[in-house]
């Protein structure tokens, strides 16, 4: 098999450990190119590529994280991660992890850890990789390697349900949140919601959106049944998506253009978070971004045009 032959046949995976530990589709994919590059230009072949390659994207996937951290502490609002629609790696012994792994709650989770941390949850929790394996791709002993660990799930398991498992009823969930976002019912979207249900928005200060955060059954489905319906006369249409796993869905304006998207996540048969990212930034990879300014304008000349 050519060097070629091999990355490709583990780009997938490269992808999925670099996007968790980055939370970043377009910085995950710079890490596995330079992992090619780094990759190609070596004059020998390692014993494993596997091993080799997943601990070069790993340290380059650190070093960028560590650098990102700057900038995510003055980010402006709520930090979510660019919304990926579909993970290229695919194990079926490890479909539930893989999927929980890359929800925008375990995501947002994860960067309360240390890069280091991070690194090692992901190569362990989410890839099974073996210690002698985690060890050289972090540059530290096993044994601290093992502590490391024991910390990221410490963190990660303070802060975070087990999100519903049943695929069939999360989707007829999101169809019914959806029929009724479409249609302005506030009674039906209320009835869908936990009491303590969180709205909260990603906008990065470079886009209007909802509210950075609204909590509450009643408060929540009022706004959303208020505000999407003058979104719709405007001519914005959404596309129901599984958005990291979960339900979710990618608005857009009448030209096509992506405007933000929405990921619901589930828990004892009610939506317990809605999470949106409407910054511009962070939307690129879905295809060509939508103007929200613009957007905003319009639904409010319509509803000064209707008073």
């Amino acid at each position: 098999m050519s060097k070629v032959e091999e990355f490709e046949e583990l780009r997938p995976l490269l992808f999925s450990i670099a996007y968790r530990i980055l939370g970043s589709v377009s910085e995950a994919e710079d890490a596995v190119q330079e992992a090619w590059l780094r990759f190609d230009g070596s004059a020998t072949r390692p014993t494993s590529t596997k091993a080799y390659l997943s601990a070069v994207v790993t340290r380059i996937s650190i070093d960028v994280l560590r650098s990102a951290r700057v900038r995510r502490e003055e980010y402006v609002g709520p930090w979510f991660p660019e919304p990926l629609l579909s993970d290229p790696y695919e194990d079926p012994a490890r479909a539930v992890e893989l999927a929980d792994s890359v929800s925008m709650a375990a995501l947002v989770l994860l960067e309360r850890l240390s890069p280091l941390e991070r690194a090692v949850f992901v190569l362990r929790e989410v890839f099974a990789f073996g210690f002698g394996d985690i060890a050289a791709a972090v540059g530290r002993s096993e044994a601290a390697c093992r502590q490391l660990l024991v910390r990221a799930r410490r963190h990660m398991q303070a802060g975070r349900p087990r999100f519903a498992a049943d695929r069939e009823d999360r989707e007829e969930l999101a169809t019914r949140f959806f029929d009724a976002l479409k249609n302005g019912d506030v009674g039906g979207l209320r009835n869908l919601l936990a009491a303590d249900v969180q709205l909260v928005g990603d906008g990065g200060g470079k886009a209007p959106q909802l509210a950075r955060a609204v909590t509450g059954a009643e408060n929540v489905a009022r706004l959303l049944g208020t505000v999407f319906p003058w979104l719709i006369r405007v001519d914005v249409t959404f596309e129901p998506r599984e958005v990291n796993g979960q339900p979710g869905a990618i608005f857009r304006d009448r030209d096509g253009k992506v405007l933000h998207t929405m990921v619901l996540e589930v828990l004892d048969g009610r939506i317990r978070t809605i999470r949106t990212v409407i910054n511009p930034d962070k939307l690129g990879h879905l295809g060509p971004v939508g103007d929200a300014w613009a957007v905003d304008r319009e639904v409010k000349q319509a509803r000064r045009q209707s008073n």
